[in-house]
C-alpha cells in the first residue's frame, strides 16, 4: 500500500510541475505578447507625430510652407519635385452645406489656378468638392481626366484636414438629380461665392460650376485664403507618379551636361492664330491662321492688326526675336536651351537663326526615347506637365510671351526660392529692336539697353501690382504669391 501511495504522490508532484511550467510558458508568451504589442503602439504613436504634428507645426490655417522650408526641401538633389514629404495630415470634420462639382476650361495651367481657386471656395463656403473634371473640348483636344495628370489620391488625402474631397458624388445625392449649373463671374471676391453660391447649394445640394478661369480675385481676399491657394498649387497637385519620373529623367539628361535655360518660346500655331500675329509669316500661313481663328466660334476677336498688337507688346516674341535678345541678354551661346513647347510654326525654317546663335537646343522629344513618350503623345496636358517640371528645376526659365504657363512656372520658381525667371518687356524690346533693326541703335547700345530694362524683371521678391477697376490687366496671383513667399 505504502508502495502504492509512493506511486500516486509521485504522479501528482508530475502534474503539478507540468501546470507549473504550462503556466510559465502562458506567463511568457503574454509578457512577449503585450511587450510586442505596446512596443508597435509606441511606433505607431512616433510616426503619428512625426507624420501630422511635424508638419503642421511649420504651417498655419490653411497651410502654406515658406519658401525658405521648400528650399531646404528642394535642395537635396536636382529632381526634388519628386521627393517632398508626403504625410496624412488629420482630418478636417464639419458641418456640409452641400457638394461643389467643377469643370474646368482651358489649357492644363489655366486648369492649374482654377482647381486651387475652387478648393478654396469650397472651404471657406464649407462644402465637399468632387474631384473637378478636365477640358477635354478646347483646341487641344487631350482626353485625360483628372487622375491621368495628378496624383488624385495625395490630392484628397494631403488636403483633408481643410476639405472633404470626393472622386465622385455620392449614390445616394447623384440618384436626385437636382443639379445647379452656371458660371461663376470673373474676379469675384470670396462674398460673391459666400452670398451668391452658397445659397444654391443649400438649396439644390448640388451646384456645378461650369467655368473656373479667373473665377476668383488676384486681390483683396482673406490671407487663409491666399495661403490655402498656394498650399493647394505648392502642394496638394503632384503629377502622376509616370509623369514626375520621366520629368526627373530629363532634368537629370540636362544636369549632367550642365546648367540649361528653359525656354518657352510660345509660338505655336493656336496662339498665332488666337492672337492674330502674323510677324515673319509668309503668306500662305497669314491665310491659314486667319482661317483657324474664324474656326474657332468662341475666340471673339477675329479682325487683328498683327503690326500693332506687336508694338503694343501683346504678341508673343518670334524665334528670331527671342534669338536677338538671348544674345543682348549675353546669354552664354554654349548653354544648353529646352525649348518647352509644342510644335514652332513654320518648323525649322523660323528656327534657323535661334539654332545658329544657340546650337545647344533641345526638346523632349530629342532627349528620351520615342517608347517613353508614346504613352503622353496626343495628350497635350500630359505633356505640358513634362515641361513644367523641366522649367521648374531650369537655371534660367525665360517666356516669350506671358500666358499661363510662363504665370504659373514664374509664381512657382519663386516659391522654390526666386529662382531667376526673365520676364520679357515686349513693348519695350520689339521698339528697341526696330530701332537696331533700322540702324538707329548700334549693338552696344542696343544690348546695354535690354539689360538696364531686364535688371529688376529676374523674379526677384516684390509685391504684387494691383489694378482694382481692371483685374484682367493685373498682376496674376500665381504669377507673385507674395503672401506665402519668405523674402
Amino acid at each position: 500500500m505504502g508502495g502504492g501511495g509512493g506511486g500516486g504522490e509521485g504522479s501528482k508532484g508530475d502534474k503539478s510541475s507540468l501546470n507549473v511550467l504550462s503556466q510559465a510558458r502562458m506567463i511568457l508568451w503574454m509578457t512577449r505578447g503585450m511587450t510586442t504589442l505596446l512596443l508597435w503602439i509606441c511606433v505607431v504613436q512616433l510616426l503619428t507625430v512625426g507624420e501630422i504634428w511635424g508638419p503642421r507645426l511649420l504651417k498655419t490655417w490653411p497651410s502654406c510652407y515658406t519658401s525658405k522650408q521648400s528650399e531646404s526641401i528642394h535642395s537635396s538633389s536636382s529632381s526634388s519635385f519628386l521627393e517632398s514629404k508626403v504625410y496624412l495630415p488629420p482630418k478636417r470634420y464639419y458641418k456640409n452645406n452641400g457638394y461643389l462639382m467643377v469643370s474646368c476650361n482651358g489649357g492644363l495651367n489655366q486648369m492649374r489656378g482654377a482647381i486651387c481657386d475652387m478648393v478654396a471656395v469650397a472651404r471657406y463656403l464649407n462644402v465637399t468638392l468632387i474631384v473637378p473634371e478636365l477640358d477635354k473640348s478646347s483646341f487641344w483636344a487631350d482626353p485625360s481626366d483628372f487622375e491621368d495628370i495628378f496624383d488624385v489620391d495625395h490630392f484628397i488625402r494631403s488636403l483633408r484636414d481643410e476639405v472633404r474631397i470626393l472622386k465622385e458624388l455620392p449614390p445616394n445625392i447623384k440618384r436626385r438629380g437636382r443639379i445647379r449649373s452656371l458660371a461663376p463671374i470673373s474676379w469675384s471676391d470670396i462674398s460673391y461665392y459666400h452670398n451668391q453660391i452658397l445659397p444654391l447649394i443649400q438649396r439644390f445640394k448640388v451646384v456645378h460650376l461650369n467655368r473656373t478661369d479667373a473665377r476668383l480675385a488676384n486681390n483683396g481676399l482673406p490671407l487663409e485664403i491666399q495661403k490655402l491657394r498656394c498650399r493647394v498649387n505648392f502642394s496638394g497637385l503632384k503629377f502622376t507618379p509616370q509623369i514626375e519620373e520621366l520629368g526627373k529623367k530629363v532634368v537629370n539628361i540636362l544636369r549632367k551636361k550642365g546648367p540649361f535655360l528653359v525656354l518657352h518660346l510660345r509660338y505655336e500655331m493656336d496662339m498665332l492664330a488666337f492672337s492674330g500675329c502674323t510677324q515673319g509669316c509668309n503668306n500662305e500661313e497669314v491665310e491659314e491662321l486667319t482661317r483657324m481663328r474664324y474656326a474657332y466660334t468662341w475666340w471673339k476677336e477675329k479682325e487683328i492688326n498683327s503690326d500693332f498688337k506687336r508694338k503694343e507688346g501683346l504678341c508673343p516674341m518670334t524665334p528670331e526675336e527671342t534669338a536677338l535678345v538671348l544674345r543682348a541678354l549675353s546669354i552664354d551661346r554654349n548653354i544648353q536651351i529646352y525649348i518647352a513647347a509644342g510644335e514652332i510654326y513654320g518648323g525649322e525654317r523660323r528656327m534657323a537663326t535661334l539654332a545658329g546663335e544657340f546650337p545647344n537646343l533641345v526638346r523632349k522629344e530629342t532627349l528620351l526615347d520615342p517608347l517613353e513618350l508614346g504613352f503622353f503623345q496626343n495628350h497635350s496636358s500630359q505633356m505640358a506637365a513634362l515641361d513644367y517640371l523641366v522649367s521648374l528645376e531650369s537655371d534660367i526659365f525665360v517666356p516669350t510671351y506671358d500666358g499661363n504657363m510662363a504665370r504659373v512656372v514664374e509664381g512657382h520658381r519663386r516659391y522654390l526660392g526666386f529662382k531667376k525667371t526673365i520676364r520679357l518687356d515686349r513693348k519695350v524690346l520689339i521698339d528697341l529692336i526696330d530701332r537696331y533693326s533700322e540702324g538707329s541703335l548700334n549693338w552696344e547700345e542696343f544690348s546695354n539697353t535690354v539689360k538696364e530694362v531686364h535688371a529688376d524683371r529676374m523674379g526677384r521678391p516684390a509685391r504684387r501690382v494691383m489694378i482694382s477697376d481692371r483685374p484682367k490687366e493685373e498682376e496674376y496671383f500665381y504669377a507673385n504669391p507674395y503672401e506665402c513667399l519668405d523674402s
